[in-house]
């Protein structure tokens, strides 16, 4: 299996004594990985050293076997991402946020936009300006923006945030699919245990900074009845050492 992301003894302490420690963990093509952990477990924190948003104490990412710290623009080539809250232009309509967005691709037309608006159930929107869209319908046109181009990595820092459950089911297919059919690779950090459950192929968990455990999700619910009992279990155990 082709190694697509590959995280190397990555640190980064924040003053607060929160942050990630020593974090190693490699994921291949296809895979719809799922961070999972507890609010300030170090989740965003690693996707934003992944990204380029904050620089690690030590350790290295290379995607696509480019390191992050030495050859940032070739390591991030065929990546997207939405990092915390998806945002927009306020002033534009739905439609001209992703116009905006395809001036940075070659292979983004009109019609490819009009079928990602399409996908993500905002057709009858695009001409409304996104500062009258409600929560769940910005994290729509974020989702959107990042599947735009098909990149071949695809980072989303808790994706069903302020989506109703229809929303859900259709990012949950939208990402099944690509990764199905396109070989897309997820990188997907969420605390909605029953959501990585329905979406992710496999499982990291962080707890305290620490990567305690990964495994497939078929493994998983061959021992335990639901992810949920796995994160229990795997965290009362860690607290016990």
């Amino acid at each position: 299996m082709e190694t697509v992301i590959e995280i190397n003894n990555l640190s980064k302490l924040y003053k607060n004594h929160r942050g990630i420690n020593n974090l190693n963990l490699k994921i291949n093509k296809g895979d719809i990985f799922g961070f999972l952990g507890p609010n300030g477990a170090g989740k965003s924190t690693t996707m934003k050293i992944m990204t380029g948003l904050v620089k690690p104490d030590s350790g290295d990412v290379k995607i696509f076997n480019h390191s992050i710290l030495d050859d940032f623009q070739n390591a991030m080539k065929d990546v997207s991402c939405i990092i915390e809250t998806a945002q927009s232009y306020e002033y534009l309509t739905a439609f001209e946020n992703l116009k905006q967005a395809s001036r940075y691709y070659k292979n983004v037309n009109d019609s490819r936009i009009n079928e990602v608006l399409n996908l993500l159930g905002l057709s009858k929107y695009k001409d409304e300006k996104t500062k009258k869209f409600s929560l769940g319908m910005k994290q729509r046109l974020g989702i959107a923006s990042a599947i735009l181009s098909k990149p071949k990595i695809i980072i989303l820092d808790e994706p069903l945030n302020g989506l109703d459950i229809e929303g859900m089911i259709d990012t949950r297919n939208i990402i099944k699919n690509m990764a199905q059919k396109e070989q897309t690779t997820f990188f997907i950090s969420s605390h909605l245990i029953h959501d990585i459950e329905m979406t992710c192929t496999k499982i990291g968990l962080l707890y305290n900074g620490t990567l305690i455990n990964v495994d497939t999700t078929k493994n998983i619910l061959k021992n335990y009845s639901s992810l949920e009992n796995y994160f229990v279990s795997e965290v009362n155990k860690n607290d016990r050492i």
